[in-house]
């Protein structure tokens, strides 16, 4: 009997080891992280949202240099160290393309469709994402920790080019939704379609790309300043134009993916032969009765 429960601890071992690899990846704001209680609350939330165990993910404080060194030069915004709050998680381990799920009583600017929007343009378009804030936040400075996140779960970086390009339209898309007034997944939608044909007809040019705004936006009903449709296509070229270094990093996260995934079977494959040792030791209890 001592040696089947020394078998099931090491499977138990071995499974772990397995489940709890890579592909699992989890970034704290350093305001959030140096507040227990504000930790706390964001864990809770993350363990709420997954069934995964949380402990297990490789976790990443994102510092206010960090976010400015992304975001300076393309918002004109910076953060202090108090600012940075917001948190995210990344799981590979979904394969119906990417799932994101955007804490709507924190984060009250950025919306699910705009983040994967942003994500796309880094090359990302698979994965589990779950964005949140200990206190009300916009959104936009977790944008650097959801690509920190995939960087940490994929182990590999995400060029500086496509970052600014992820970083530049999500600020265009939150500058355009405040100014127009519209809904926010409707500026995502316009986003999302003149992108879609923008990469149809291969364009980078930013004047060529207006067009396509100016006609998506009129299909849409939504009215445009001249200035707010060069903004749009510029960062659409922008994200065209990032396209070209992503390639290294776009192989990396499919073979990371496709890890996940084996490794998903792995654990279906041990909880089986968990079961039988199970069953088995049964049948030698009710034997020796």
């Amino acid at each position: 009997m001592r040696r089947w429960i020394i078998i099931i601890l090491l499977i138990l071992f071995i499974a772990n080891t397995v489940y709890g690899t890579s592909g699992f990846a989890i970034t704290l704001g350093e305001a959030t992280d140096a507040n227990s209680a504000w930790k706390d609350s964001i864990m809770n939330y993350f363990k709420s949202h997954t069934d995964k165990d949380v402990k297990s993910a490789t976790t990443k404080i994102i510092t206010a240099a960090e976010v400015n060194s992304i975001s300076k030069n393309v918002t004109g915004k910076t953060y202090s160290s108090d600012q940075v709050v917001s948190c995210a998680m990344v799981d590979l381990g979904y394969d119906q393309g990417i799932k994101i799920i955007v804490d709507k009583n924190k984060i009250k600017v950025v919306t699910a469709k705009m983040y994967a929007n942003a994500l796309k343009s880094s090359g990302i378009e698979n994965g589990y994402v779950v964005v949140s804030s200990p206190v009300e936040s916009s959104g936009e400075a977790a944008l650097a920790g959801v690509l920190k996140s995939y960087e940490i779960a994929v182990g590999a970086n995400i060029p500086e080019e496509a970052k600014k390009a992820a970083i530049e339209e999500l600020y265009a898309e939150t500058q355009i939704v405040n100014q127009t007034g519209q809904d926010p997944d409707k500026i995502a939608e316009l986003f999302e379609k003149v992108k879609n044909e923008t990469q149809a007809k291969n364009l980078q040019d930013a004047a060529q790309i207006k067009i396509i705004v100016l006609n998506i936006a009129a299909s849409m009903n939504i009215n445009l300043t001249d200035q707010q449709a060069q903004q749009i296509a510029n960062a659409v070229a922008n994200s065209q134009k990032a396209q070209s270094s992503l390639t290294e990093f776009k192989t990396q996260l499919q073979n990371v993916t496709k890890e996940m995934f084996q490794a998903g079977d792995i654990w279906t494959q041990i909880m089986n032969y968990l079961q039988w040792i199970v069953d088995y030791i049964k049948q030698l209890i009710y034997g020796q009765k």
